[in-house]
């Protein structure tokens, strides 16, 4: 129970990734707010914590958006009376194709809601954990917060701001009892990448070391060690979760 009694925001928090942390951190005693645009996935979530002993509460928010980002802590901290923890996890992207032939409209989406999204996110994270003494912060920045990849420039560039944030943003609340990791999961298992692999689950097996792609459940474990006391010392750190391909 390592957060037992803490309180906190999962983005995206109706599938993949999100859906296992906030489960996963749960588990661990969190009270978690799940945030998305999907109501009824995030229902779902919910009443698979509540029906398990946890304690989960729903908040319609599309995170692209800074006044959804403002109102979610809000609601948050009315709710629960403060924020101890966020992990910022809602992004996605389209269909690969070279930026010249990325429409304008879709370039602006996927930076919003993975770049701005989080920006957002922690800047109102921040305020509402100065309040209450101190908090820590994970950002879902995914592999290519680290690397390249052709087809997909818009979303590349902003996980690679992502990681930027993270780490300016550490170094600006080291000394204010709050830590801001990313983590950087590979090729995971999660509905974002059966959409965009036509369902093939061993199509990137030969480029990862470990030769098999991961699990939701994996990175949610990462993100609880980041987000719980075990990781006090840790801070402004970009954590991969990838079985090998960074390496």
């Amino acid at each position: 129970m390592q957060m037992k009694d803490k309180v906190g925001l999962v983005t995206g928090g109706g599938s993949g990734m999100g859906r296992a942390a906030a489960l996963a951190l749960a588990r661990e005693g969190a009270c978690v707010v799940l945030a998305g645009r999907d109501e009824a996935k995030l229902s779902g979530v919910r009443d698979e914590i509540v029906s398990a002993g946890g304690r989960a509460e729903l908040h319609v928010a599309d995170v692209s958006r800074r006044q959804d980002n403002e109102a979610l802590v809000a609601f948050t901290e009315s709710r629960f009376g403060r924020l101890d923890f966020a992990f910022n996890n809602a992004g996605g992207h389209a269909d690969f194709k070279p930026i010249d032939a990325t429409p304008v409209e879709e370039s602006e989406w996927v930076i919003d809601l993975n770049f701005k999204g989080v920006y957002y996110g922690v800047k109102y994270q921040i305020e509402a954990m100065l309040r209450s003494g101190g908090g820590a912060i994970v950002n879902n920045a995914s592999i290519f917060g680290l690397r390249g990849m052709e087809g997909i420039a818009h979303y590349v560039a902003s996980k690679h701001a992502v990681v930027g944030l993270t780490r300016a943003v550490a170094k600006e609340y080291a000394a204010k009892n709050i830590r801001i990791n990313a983590v950087c999961p590979g090729a995971t298992q999660t509905p974002n990448y059966m959409r965009s692999t036509n369902g093939d689950i061993h199509l990137l097996d030969e480029m990862i070391p470990m030769r098999r792609i991961g699990q939701p459940n994996e990175v949610a474990d990462a993100v609880v060690w980041l987000l719980s006391g075990q990781a006090a010392y840790v801070t402004g750190a970009a954590l991969s979760v990838d079985g090998g391909m960074t390496a």
